[in-house]
């Protein structure tokens, strides 16, 4: 049983953002592969096992983008961006492990590879990394927003423990989450671009409201992708949120709006762990009936909204405009 969603027909996409951090983006898949070199075999086949593996990299390219946007010339940005991917794919090694989570962007998690130790220490190395090349770009407020970037996002990981399988677990506790554990990297990556290029403080903050709330929308589109979305798109199992107990808000919508006997549902194979083959098609109808995914899709359009109206500081150019395409392409990937 599948669920479709509301997306428009004519698909955006992240080729104008693509096409305005090509040369940039060169230098740092250089600076990429650079980094992850270590006289310790292990090391560079883990990291490289995940970063080559074909994550579109939107976080680096969004540093990229608003330095362009802000008129930042130096070549800090390339560094940063770097850093920027490092502590996302630190956080993807660690996740896997913590979720005991079986496959990453359709190919099997480095953990079941090489093991759940050789995940966290390698996703650690890459964080020194990051960090160490956050100090050679010599900018102290952008090392104080990219170093507490970090902090909130393991902050956001924990918060997220505490959510799994608790039914009782709000949808301002699960923004409160995703603030956290995903958005908080796209603000922080935005924001520096904007350091950067020594912008008011008005438009440093507008560049971290675009990238908070585009990270927000993009993880309530991820949520509702786990059970109306394909095992292509997603590069893991449809289902594995359900699978792995976590409390996604479509699962928190439809808890609310359920009945007793669906709630009893929901507990048995959340909390209790209890799920069988049939459940996740019973999951999935339920959500249909109570318009979870519908309205999960809705609120990461609101949360776009807000994301494109942040850059209405900015005046017109290729750089805005990629941006605000780049809103359109999170929200549509389902279609």
């Amino acid at each position: 049983m599948a669920v479709v969603l509301p997306f428009e027909p004519n698909e955006p996409s992240i080729e104008a953002l693509v096409g305005l951090v090509k040369a940039d983006m060169d230098r740092v898949n250089a600076a990429i592969l650079a980094r992850t070199g270590s006289d310790v075999a292990m090391i560079p086949e883990v990291a490289n096992h995940l970063i080559s593996s074909g994550g579109k990299r939107l976080r680096p390219m969004l540093t990229l983008a608003c330095a362009a946007l802000s008129g930042y010339e130096g070549d800090g940005h390339v560094k940063l961006a770097a850093s920027v991917e490092f502590m996302h794919t630190a956080t993807l090694l660690h996740d896997d492990v913590v979720d005991e989570s079986d496959m990453r962007r359709g190919k099997l998690a480095a953990r079941k590879l090489w093991g759940n130790e050789a995940s966290v220490l390698v996703g650690d190395f890459l964080l020194g990394q990051a960090f160490r090349m956050m100090v050679e770009v010599g900018s102290l407020t952008c090392l104080d927003i990219l170093s507490n970037a970090a902090c909130v996002i393991a902050e956001g990981e924990v918060m997220q423990l505490s959510a799994a399988k608790n039914t009782e677990t709000t949808e301002d506790d699960y923004l409160a989450v995703i603030r956290g554990k995903t958005a908080e990297l796209f603000a922080a990556a935005c924001e520096v671009g904007a350091v950067l290029g020594q912008r008011p403080k008005a438009e440093q903050s507008a560049c971290r409201s675009y990238g908070m709330n585009l990270g927000i929308a993009f993880q309530l589109v991820d949520d509702a992708l786990d059970y109306g979305g394909s095992q292509a798109k997603l590069g893991k199992n449809v289902g594995d949120d359900f699978r792995e107990g976590k409390l996604t808000l479509p699962v928190i919508l439809a808890f609310r709006r359920g009945d007793q006997a669906e709630r009893a549902f929901w507990q048995k194979c959340l909390e209790k762990g209890e799920a069988d083959a049939t459940d996740l098609d019973r999951a999935i109808g339920l959500l249909a009936k109570h318009r979870a995914i519908v309205d999960t899709v809705e609120r990461a359009r609101h949360y776009g909204a807000i994301a494109k109206d942040a850059l209405a500081l900015f005046p017109a150019s290729k750089a805005k405009d990629a941006l605000m395409e780049a809103v359109d392409f999170s929200l549509s990937r389902a279609h």
